[in-house]
Protein backbone atom coordinates (compact mmCIF):
# COMPACT_ATOMS: atom_id res chain seq x y z
CA UNK A 1 0.00 0.00 0.00
CA UNK A 2 2.82 2.41 0.89
CA UNK A 3 4.49 1.56 -2.46
CA UNK A 4 1.38 2.61 -4.34
CA UNK A 5 1.23 5.91 -2.51
CA UNK A 6 4.92 6.55 -3.16
CA UNK A 7 4.53 5.60 -6.81
CA UNK A 8 1.51 7.85 -7.15
CA UNK A 9 3.32 10.73 -5.45
CA UNK A 10 6.29 10.26 -7.78
CA UNK A 11 4.04 10.34 -10.82
CA UNK A 12 2.26 13.46 -9.61
CA UNK A 13 5.57 15.15 -8.91
CA UNK A 14 6.76 14.31 -12.42
CA UNK A 15 3.50 15.31 -14.09
CA UNK A 16 4.23 19.05 -14.27
CA UNK A 17 7.61 18.30 -15.83
CA UNK A 18 6.03 15.95 -18.35
CA UNK A 19 3.34 18.51 -19.14
CA UNK A 20 5.98 21.19 -19.60
CA UNK A 21 8.11 18.99 -21.83
CA UNK A 22 5.26 17.72 -24.00
CA UNK A 23 3.67 21.13 -24.48
CA UNK A 24 6.94 22.74 -25.47
CA UNK A 25 7.01 21.58 -29.12
CA UNK A 26 3.33 22.34 -29.83
CA UNK A 27 3.79 26.06 -30.58
CA UNK A 28 6.52 25.14 -33.06
CA UNK A 29 4.29 22.60 -34.75
CA UNK A 30 1.46 25.12 -34.95
CA UNK A 31 3.78 27.55 -36.73
CA UNK A 32 4.96 25.00 -39.30
CA UNK A 33 3.65 25.68 -42.79
CA UNK A 34 1.16 23.05 -43.94
CA UNK A 35 2.27 21.15 -47.03
CA UNK A 36 0.38 22.14 -50.12
CA UNK A 37 -1.41 19.09 -51.50
CA UNK A 38 -0.45 18.01 -55.01
CA UNK A 39 -2.86 19.33 -57.60
CA UNK A 40 -5.25 16.65 -58.78
CA UNK A 41 -6.38 16.14 -62.38
CA UNK A 42 -9.82 17.53 -63.26
CA UNK A 43 -10.71 14.35 -65.13
CA UNK A 44 -10.11 10.65 -64.65
CA UNK A 45 -7.61 9.38 -67.18
CA UNK A 46 -9.30 7.37 -69.92
CA UNK A 47 -7.19 6.75 -73.04
CA UNK A 48 -8.53 7.67 -76.48
CA UNK A 49 -8.83 4.57 -78.68
CA UNK A 50 -6.17 4.47 -81.40
CA UNK A 51 -8.80 4.54 -84.18
CA UNK A 52 -10.23 7.74 -82.68
CA UNK A 53 -6.73 9.24 -82.45
CA UNK A 54 -6.28 8.59 -86.18
CA UNK A 55 -9.64 10.20 -86.97
CA UNK A 56 -8.88 13.22 -84.78
CA UNK A 57 -5.63 13.85 -86.64
CA UNK A 58 -7.32 13.29 -89.99
CA UNK A 59 -10.26 15.64 -89.34
CA UNK A 60 -7.76 18.29 -88.15
CA UNK A 61 -5.89 17.90 -91.45
CA UNK A 62 -2.56 17.64 -89.61
CA UNK A 63 0.31 18.28 -92.02
CA UNK A 64 4.03 18.91 -92.05
CA UNK A 65 4.85 22.21 -90.37
CA UNK A 66 2.01 22.02 -87.83
CA UNK A 67 2.62 22.30 -84.10
CA UNK A 68 0.16 20.14 -82.18
CA UNK A 69 -0.69 20.64 -78.51
CA UNK A 70 -2.60 17.91 -76.71
CA UNK A 71 -4.19 19.38 -73.57
CA UNK A 72 -4.67 16.62 -71.02
CA UNK A 73 -2.27 14.37 -72.90
CA UNK A 74 -2.44 11.25 -70.71
CA UNK A 75 -0.10 8.54 -72.01
CA UNK A 76 0.91 10.74 -74.95
CA UNK A 77 -0.68 8.71 -77.71
CA UNK A 78 -2.11 11.67 -79.69
CA UNK A 79 1.12 13.69 -79.67
CA UNK A 80 3.17 10.58 -80.47
CA UNK A 81 0.88 9.54 -83.33
CA UNK A 82 1.03 13.07 -84.81
CA UNK A 83 4.83 13.05 -84.71
CA UNK A 84 5.15 9.52 -86.05
CA UNK A 85 2.58 9.73 -88.88
CA UNK A 86 2.92 13.36 -89.94
CA UNK A 87 6.39 14.38 -88.75
CA UNK A 88 5.02 17.35 -86.79
CA UNK A 89 6.31 18.76 -83.56
CA UNK A 90 3.93 17.97 -80.69
CA UNK A 91 3.61 19.02 -77.05
CA UNK A 92 1.54 17.19 -74.46
CA UNK A 93 0.35 18.99 -71.33
CA UNK A 94 -0.83 17.01 -68.31
CA UNK A 95 -0.93 17.75 -64.59
CA UNK A 96 -0.30 14.15 -63.51
CA UNK A 97 3.43 13.35 -63.11
CA UNK A 98 2.76 9.63 -63.60
CA UNK A 99 1.17 10.31 -67.00
CA UNK A 100 4.10 12.56 -67.98
CA UNK A 101 6.59 9.82 -67.11
CA UNK A 102 4.55 7.24 -69.02
CA UNK A 103 4.16 9.51 -72.06
CA UNK A 104 7.88 10.33 -72.11
CA UNK A 105 8.73 6.64 -72.03
CA UNK A 106 6.18 5.95 -74.80
CA UNK A 107 7.76 8.66 -76.96
CA UNK A 108 11.18 7.10 -76.38
CA UNK A 109 9.86 3.66 -77.36
CA UNK A 110 8.23 5.14 -80.48
CA UNK A 111 11.48 6.90 -81.46
CA UNK A 112 9.99 10.40 -81.60
CA UNK A 113 11.68 12.16 -78.68
CA UNK A 114 13.20 14.74 -81.04
CA UNK A 115 9.68 15.83 -82.07
CA UNK A 116 7.61 15.32 -78.91
CA UNK A 117 7.78 17.01 -75.52
CA UNK A 118 5.60 16.40 -72.46
CA UNK A 119 5.16 19.06 -69.79
CA UNK A 120 3.64 18.68 -66.34
CA UNK A 121 1.48 21.79 -66.16
CA UNK A 122 -2.02 22.98 -65.44
CA UNK A 123 -3.60 23.29 -68.88
CA UNK A 124 -5.50 26.37 -67.74
CA UNK A 125 -2.17 28.13 -67.12
CA UNK A 126 0.02 26.54 -69.79
CA UNK A 127 1.29 28.55 -72.75
CA UNK A 128 0.01 26.95 -75.96
CA UNK A 129 -0.02 30.04 -78.22
CA UNK A 130 2.28 28.49 -80.82
CA UNK A 131 -0.16 25.66 -81.56
CA UNK A 132 -1.65 25.30 -85.03
CA UNK A 133 -3.64 22.24 -83.87
CA UNK A 134 -5.06 21.62 -80.39
CA UNK A 135 -6.51 18.27 -79.33
CA UNK A 136 -8.70 17.67 -76.29
CA UNK A 137 -10.36 14.86 -74.38
CA UNK A 138 -11.73 16.72 -71.38
CA UNK A 139 -15.23 17.15 -69.96
CA UNK A 140 -17.85 19.52 -71.44
CA UNK A 141 -17.55 22.09 -68.62
CA UNK A 142 -13.76 22.08 -68.92
CA UNK A 143 -13.98 22.61 -72.68
CA UNK A 144 -16.28 25.59 -72.10
CA UNK A 145 -13.97 26.95 -69.38
CA UNK A 146 -10.98 26.63 -71.72
CA UNK A 147 -12.77 28.15 -74.72
CA UNK A 148 -12.04 31.85 -73.96
CA UNK A 149 -8.30 31.11 -73.80
CA UNK A 150 -8.44 29.23 -77.09
CA UNK A 151 -10.15 32.20 -78.76
CA UNK A 152 -7.92 34.85 -77.21
CA UNK A 153 -4.51 33.19 -77.40
CA UNK A 154 -4.57 31.09 -80.56
CA UNK A 155 -4.07 32.50 -84.01
CA UNK A 156 -7.12 32.61 -86.31
CA UNK A 157 -7.25 29.42 -88.33
CA UNK A 158 -5.86 27.23 -85.54
CA UNK A 159 -7.68 23.88 -85.63
CA UNK A 160 -9.23 22.40 -82.50
CA UNK A 161 -10.41 18.80 -82.18
CA UNK A 162 -12.24 17.33 -79.21
CA UNK A 163 -12.91 13.69 -78.53
CA UNK A 164 -16.44 13.07 -77.29
CA UNK A 165 -17.35 16.51 -75.92
CA UNK A 166 -18.40 19.75 -77.59
CA UNK A 167 -17.87 23.41 -76.61
CA UNK A 168 -21.34 24.46 -75.56
CA UNK A 169 -22.70 27.24 -77.75
CA UNK A 170 -19.65 27.21 -80.05
CA UNK A 171 -21.01 24.96 -82.75
CA UNK A 172 -18.54 22.60 -84.44
CA UNK A 173 -17.76 22.97 -88.13
CA UNK A 174 -17.47 19.20 -88.47
CA UNK A 175 -18.62 16.23 -86.47
CA UNK A 176 -17.47 12.67 -87.06
CA UNK A 177 -18.58 9.36 -85.58
CA UNK A 178 -15.53 7.23 -84.87
CA UNK A 179 -15.56 3.77 -83.32
CA UNK A 180 -18.72 4.62 -81.34
CA UNK A 181 -17.29 7.98 -80.24
CA UNK A 182 -17.89 11.52 -81.50
CA UNK A 183 -15.11 13.80 -82.73
CA UNK A 184 -15.75 17.56 -82.98
CA UNK A 185 -13.80 20.06 -85.08
CA UNK A 186 -13.56 23.88 -84.93
CA UNK A 187 -11.35 26.56 -86.41
CA UNK A 188 -10.44 29.59 -84.30
CA UNK A 189 -12.23 32.48 -86.03
CA UNK A 190 -10.79 35.86 -86.93
CA UNK A 191 -12.43 38.99 -85.55
CA UNK A 192 -15.67 38.54 -83.67
CA UNK A 193 -15.86 35.38 -81.61
CA UNK A 194 -18.93 33.12 -81.39
CA UNK A 195 -21.44 33.86 -78.62
CA UNK A 196 -20.45 32.63 -75.17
Amino acid sequence: MRLSIVATAALLAAAPVLAYDTHGPYPQLAQAQPRKPAQQPDVIYVPTPHEVVDDMLRIANVKKGDVLYDLGSGDGRIAIAAAKKYGVRAVGIDIDPDRIREATENARTAGVTELVQFRQEDLFKADFREATVVTLYLLPDLNVKLRPRLWEELKPGTRIVSHQFDMGTWKPEKRLESNGRTVYFWTVPAGKKPAQ
